[in-house]
């Protein structure tokens, strides 16, 4: 049987900052919890999808639960507040709370960049 060959991985956009963490996956699965269209929900979904685009190279899938309609879906994840966002994969599992506004505490409790280097893109003016 005849193994086709790997094809190589994507390179990233020039002018797009998505240089995560070495130990970052290829594969991202992201679970946000909401109630409703609330405006809370409605800027937690938006943060989420541009902070994604952004950082994650399509190599992501986000699932929205909404608690409204299968509150018994909240159980799963013990969680305690709307909205939160869920890392379930890759492991270890992490939370975050809020509407996900601040992009920086997003990306490192993701594990998407460490705090080092957003000092150090920062320091750099990027």
């Amino acid at each position: 049987m005849n193994k086709a060959a790997k094809t190589p991985a994507k390179k990233p956009e020039k002018g797009v900052r998505t240089k995560p963490n070495k130990e970052s996956p290829e594969n991202w699965t992201l679970r946000l919890y909401v109630a409703g269209q609330t405006p809370k929900s409605l800027t937690a979904i938006a943060n989420l999808k541009r902070i994604c685009e952004t950082h994650l190279n399509s190599e992501y899938k986000i699932e929205v639960i909404d608690l409204m309609s299968d509150p018994q879906l909240a159980a799963s994840d013990q969680i305690l507040a709307i909205p939160t966002l869920v890392r379930k994969l890759p492991e270890p599992v992490r939370k975050i709370i809020g509407d996900l506004s601040s992009e920086e505490k997003v990306l490192v409790t993701l594990g998407i960049f460490s705090a080092s280097d957003l000092r150090n893109a920062t320091a750099k003016g990027a």
